[in-house]
């Protein structure tokens, strides 16, 4: 930034400055303005020795120095210290009418006379000459560079914006990709085929041309693609597929050309098209938003993809996206994306491997363990997983520790899964209802021996809900029993279940419990075959069409005495499973008191406190230091805040 031309430039115009005013501020020659009645006076009295002449300019030489006159000042003198009084040297001017008696007085005076005449200055002359045509001459030259670059950008909108990474410096491999095992196997083919093609040759086989990520968000599915490339160690040319979609129609057809084609001069080659669902849409979806300009593109990438002389000039396809229901299928026939992986949720092994890459370099204490972690995060992608060991740093700064704790760890995990912590002014009267509702979600699923077990319940708000219960299963499920489901369902009944029993009245806490509670009796009756009633009937609601929101969904596949019999045993189950609920409770209401008044008291209860509680052990009183409940009389309570609720693992 010092070191530029720009820099030289202005230390260059700084040094001309200062000379200029070195030159400008010298020490001169003090010099009277005598007006011309006193020039005259002082040639009469002989005291005048040289003048210089020039139009009506006088200047002169004084014998004797004399005093400048009232209201005049003395020119000149020193830079520093007190300005002079008296000069030798005066100006004057000479009147317009002019003056017949001063030259005869002063050669009769015997005063020296000098002629002179001012010319103007040579660049003066030149900058009045060709000052014009330099201007015009400069704003022309301006104007065409101008045009010339805007001619340039035009010729340069049709081009690819597709990041260019060589493969001489690979910053991602597999081994920095975990969680992933069975995408990277599927991958590791096309690794091979680039990197030994001849070996596939001879035997007539012939690699993907093209293969598409499939997967939820934050999975990896851009680090799988960028660890290929970096295996390899060919150029990589990564894209989105917004990037292609401009105002102008055809503007995106020509940058997919200009992306292949700098793709096979530097082939072998990987292109990656993230988000491949912008523009690989079904055609003609209508709903959709389609529009000429994207439909161009993705003709485009078809032609492309089926236009690859693999055997000059490997360049292979990969492509992300979360949503391959809405491509088109032109897009997934043989000969172009040939192969799907999957990159669906890491396992807890998977979680592990994660978690350990994530904490690689960072201050983490030795009573955090990676294995604990991962059975703790059921559910989480890599992304979330990868947010969780930020949050914990977070929190370990702002407790000003010098490292990361497993204490630390947890306030993260119940931040990201449960919410912040909110303080809200609450009545006695509300807590309680509060309290019997986590109660009751947490007592009915500990009684059901296929419930998840619970592994935190609270009273203390936090994000939207005012209570919260967390379950935590033992391990990752990947198929669900009617029995599980069931208990589910029964669970979700919990907290409303204990009201009634424990209070006499209901609340609104139970909204989200019922709406999730109902949508999942509607797939088992509807889509699982879960119900006697409708038995291997599947009953779709309109709204298969990834296009079409359930507003606006299609007609249904079944007649309307159909869903009447579907609505049926939906509210069949639920009451079913509500009725089961309250049973529950009311023959153990003492343990349901137990672990309401234990809530109230310590606010929050682990896993091992709500099972020692289920048993009818006591738990020892709060430790001191617990924050108090902040609770107002019942006559000035607040406006109704959200609901309790639970929270899933």
């Amino acid at each position: 930034m010092f070191g530029g031309p720009g820099m030289r430039w202005l230390m260059m115009l700084l040094g001309l400055t200062l000379v200029w005013n070195i030159f400008t501020l010298r020490p001169t020659t003090p010099s009277i303005d005598l007006p011309y009645s006193a020039f005259l006076d002082q040639v009469q009295a002989g005291n005048v020795t040289k003048v210089e002449l020039n139009d009506q300019q006088v200047r002169g030489v004084l014998t004797t120095p004399v005093e400048a006159p009232a209201g005049e000042t003395v020119s000149g003198g020193t830079l520093f210290g007190d300005a002079p009084t008296k000069a030798d040297q005066f100006t004057s001017t000479i009147p317009t009418v002019g003056d017949q008696t001063l030259l005869p007085l002063l050669r009769e005076k015997k005063v020296e006379i000098v002629a002179s005449v001012q010319n103007p200055s040579i660049f003066w002359n030149i900058l009045l000459s060709f000052g014009p045509v330099l201007l015009i001459g400069g704003l022309f030259i301006y104007m065409m560079r101008q045009q010339s670059r805007g001619q340039q950008n035009v010729f340069s909108f049709g081009r690819s914006k597709a990041k260019s990474h060589t493969g001489e410096t690979p910053t991602v491999t597999f081994g920095d990709v975990a969680g992933a095992e069975e995408s990277k196997r599927e991958l590791t083919e096309v690794v091979d085929f680039l990197k030994n093609p001849d070996r596939y040759k001879r035997l007539g086989a012939k690699i993907p041309r093209g293969v598409l990520l499939v997967g939820p968000p934050g999975t990896g599915k851009t680090l799988l693609a960028r660890a290929v490339a970096g295996e390899a160690g060919v150029p990589f040319f990564s894209t989105s597929a917004s990037e292609f979609v401009e105002l102008f129609v055809g503007v995106g057809a020509s940058r997919v050309r200009d992306l292949f084609d700098q793709a096979r001069r530097n082939g072998p080659a990987i292109v990656f098209i993230d988000e491949l669902d912008a523009i690989g849409r079904q055609r003609g979806a209508g709903m959709g938003g389609g529009n000429d300009e994207r439909e161009q593109t993705l003709n485009q990438i078809l032609v492309e993809m089926d236009g690859f002389e693999t055997a000059v000039v490997p360049v292979i396809v990969i492509a992300a996206t979360n949503r391959p229901d809405v491509l088109d299928p032109a897009l997934l026939r043989p000969g172009r994306f040939d192969r799907q992986v999957t990159v669906g949720l890491p396992d807890v092994r998977g979680r592990e491997a994660i978690l350990r890459i994530h904490l690689r370099g960072k201050p983490v204490s030795t009573d955090v363990d990676a294995s604990i972690v991962a059975r703790q995060t059921p559910g989480f992608a890599g992304a979330d997983l990868a947010n969780l060991v930020n949050e914990a740093a977070i929190h370990a700064a702002r407790h000003m520790a010098r490292q990361v704790t497993a204490q630390h760890f947890r306030e993260a995990l119940d931040k990201i899964v449960l919410g912040t912590e909110r303080p809200v002014l609450m009545s006695e009267q509300e807590r309680t209802v509060i309290a019997y509702h986590e109660a009751g979600h947490a007592l009915v699923s500990s009684l059901l021996p296929e419930s998840d077990p619970v592994n935190k319940v609270t009273i203390i708000p936090r994000g939207r809900a005012l209570g919260v219960t967390e379950y935590l299963p033992e391990g990752d499920r990947f198929n669900y029993s009617r029995e599980f489901l069931r208990s589910q369902l029964a669970t979700l009944f919990g907290g409303r279940a204990a009201e009634q029993v424990a209070i006499g009245e209901i609340t609104t806490g139970a909204e989200n419990d019922l709406q999730r509670a109902t949508q999942l009796a509607r797939r088992m009756v509807g889509r699982w075959g879960m119900s006697d009633e409708m038995g291997l009937l599947f009953a779709s609601e309109g709204a298969e069409n990834p296009f079409l929101g359930r507003e606006m969904a299609g007609p249904r596949d079944h007649s309307e005495a159909t869903a009447a019999r579907l609505d049926d045993a939906v509210r069949k189950l639920l009451d079913e499973r509500m009725h089961t609920a309250i049973e529950l409770l009311t023959s153990n209401r003492g343990t349901l008191d137990h672990l309401a008044t234990a809530l109230l008291e310590h606010e929050t209860l682990d896993r091992l406190q709500v099972e020692a509680i289920v048993r009818g052990e006591d738990l020892p009183p709060p430790t001191k230091g617990t924050a108090a409940p902040i609770t107002l009389p019942p006559s000035d309570r607040p406006a109704p805040r959200p609901r309790p609720g639970i929270m899933p693992a």
